[in-house]
């Protein structure tokens, strides 16, 4: 256990380190969540007067969503620089290495992470600004960002994976785009379920992006059922330790193929 997560350790260096190298990069993905949340905000401001809306406050309402919607769409683009490292060599030589196959996988969704925790930050005080209250304070703000962590990561993990099977940029894109955005409309994110046709909320309640703006908003934004939020946060971390999984076999499945 030790060793894996001194591995660990390394690959989320190298890769921190690796993003330290693209300045454009940081700047787009931390203004990003600026502007969904100011965008998504005003588009939608008027939601609040349809019968049944509950709660006066849509930024209220909106912020869980935007934040995790913005851990999700970043997590599911986490394969990309794994097939840039197939096509280098650079998996191949980690491969022959006495790294950890866990660490090469725990490292990218560390770095993601600590993506995840930076632009939520930044979501959290602009919501403030902007008028947002989270009615259990610092400990419910908390929580609604482990439960976006927790997604990012096992999507991460999963993007990982289906890059090293699929070994191409333009099948990981298309993959990704068949269900980035449509889980997102398929959630709770921009309108609350009771207002949205019923197989959206028969759909809502098996997708995991879904389980983690429910139970944020629940967390942070609301009077807490905490019974609720412990239960979607155990299925989050099933779907992690799932994803792990599936992204380690999929090693093996590179490693036997060449």
């Amino acid at each position: 256990m030790t060793v894996t997560l001194r591995h660990s350790w390394y690959m989320t260096v190298r890769h921190l380190r690796a993003l330290g190298r693209q300045p454009a990069w940081i700047a787009v993905t931390l203004v990003q969540p600026i502007i969904w949340l100011l965008l998504y905000g005003a588009l939608f401001k008027r939601v609040v007067q349809i019968p049944g809306f509950q709660g006066g406050s849509y930024i209220e309402f909106l912020t869980p969503g935007v934040l995790v919607m913005t851990a999700f769409f970043g997590a599911g683009w986490g394969g990309m620089p794994v097939i840039d490292d197939l096509n280098r060599g650079v998996i191949d030589r980690f491969l022959i290495s006495p790294v950890h196959r866990v660490a090469l996988v725990a490292g990218r969704m560390v770095q993601g992470s600590i993506a995840v925790i930076v632009q939520s930050i930044i979501i959290v005080v602009l919501a403030l600004i902007t008028g947002a209250h989270y009615r259990n304070g610092v400990g419910g703000v908390v929580v609604m960002i482990f439960l976006a962590v927790l997604l990012a990561a096992a999507t991460t993990a999963w993007s990982y994976g289906v890059a090293l099977y699929v070994r191409k940029e333009e099948t990981l894109i298309a993959l990704m785009q068949f269900l980035l955005l449509p889980l997102t409309f398929l959630s709770g994110a921009f309108m609350q379920l009771n207002l949205v046709p019923g197989w959206i909320r028969g759909i809502a309640n098996y997708n995991p992006l879904n389980w983690a703006v429910e139970a944020g908003r629940s967390a942070a934004m609301k009077h807490t059922d905490w019974g609720f939020v412990a239960s979607r946060t155990g299925f989050l971390l099933a779907l992690l330790a799932a994803a792990l999984l599936f992204a380690t076999r999929a090693f093996r499945s590179y490693q036997r193929s060449i």
